[in-house]
């Protein structure tokens, strides 16, 4: 009964935080470029039960027993989403469709070939600097001139060029034009800006590799050998004028939100049930 009580109330902590992974999606409905998590639950391990015979306790094993479950890790979808027209100039979004030889990715990016290794769909991302020089990663384009007219997030970050340097621009952005691989031109003759600016786009060879850090920014995690600029035949370009939008599912999001929610309540009845119980038994103990 001890054991039951444990079991429900680690199912209730793994039911809150898969509905706080929902509602936290939910709430970056609207951001762009937001890319939706999942919790990932995983069982405790199984204890073998073993029948018991007077003096000399039985081999003969009765079954296995869950003795609960955790919430082991969050996963980002990393898939692409929608675009969305919003004619500004400092508005760009990516559309990225990387490909690997012989991989064919299903809807959550991911392929499984005969031998049963997975590969996961490489993604493209602006790359930004932080003030420490560190470099993160972003699939949120809404950026915006400083006063200097460097391109920065809205955070303030600026955003990088293929040469290590922040995007600048000495004049209005509504006479940029950005094209499909990032460079920037005159919207009047087509030349390119002064310096030859273009956007550094970084790949991620494993987007699992990236672990969030808030306001629509990643950082790398994985080996050195599974990042790296984008080629011109990676499928990859870029939209001025665009958006894209949070790859949540709102319907199923709202399945999952009311699932946690009823499993997180169906744990708590059992909780309630065994406490009575227990209270029964030992004022039944008490009598005797």
């Amino acid at each position: 009964m001890i054991r039951g009580l444990y079991t429900a109330a680690s199912g209730m902590i793994a039911e809150q935080r898969r509905h706080d992974t929902v509602t936290n999606n939910i709430a970056n409905l609207n951001t762009p470029g937001y890319k939706a998590a999942s919790s990932v639950n995983r069982a405790f391990p199984e204890m073998l039960l073993y029948a018991m015979g007077g003096s000399e306790p039985s081999p003969n094993p009765i079954g296995k027993l869950h003795t609960g479950v955790f919430a082991e890790e969050s996963l980002l979808g990393m898939t692409q989403g929608d675009l969305v027209e919003s004619s500004r100039p400092q508005d760009l979004a990516l559309v990225s469709d990387i490909q690997v030889n012989g991989a064919v990715f299903d809807g959550s990016g991911k392929y499984v070939d005969a031998n049963g290794n997975v590969v996961y769909q490489p993604q493209a991302f602006f790359t930004v600097a932080l003030p420490d020089g560190t470099q993160r990663y972003t699939r949120n384009g809404s950026f915006q001139t400083a006063a200097d007219g460097t391109l920065v997030t809205a955070d303030g970050f600026p955003v990088l060029g293929v040469n290590g340097q922040p995007i600048t621009f000495d004049g209005p952005w509504d006479n940029v034009i950005v094209t499909a691989d990032g460079r920037l031109t005159d919207k009047t003759t087509g030349a390119p800006l002064p310096g030859n600016p273009q956007l550094l786009l970084t790949r991620i060879d494993n987007p699992n590799d990236l672990i969030r850090e808030g306001n629509g920014l990643f950082r790398y995690a994985g080996e050195p050998g599974g990042i790296a600029q984008v080629q011109a035949g990676d499928r990859v370009e870029i939209r001025q004028g665009y958006l894209e939008r949070s790859n949540v599912d709102a319907s199923q999001s709202m399945v999952d939100m009311m699932a946690a929610l009823r499993a997180y309540e169906a744990n708590q009845k059992m909780i309630q049930y065994l406490d009575r119980s227990l209270d029964k038994t030992v004022n039944e103990v008490g009598k005797v």
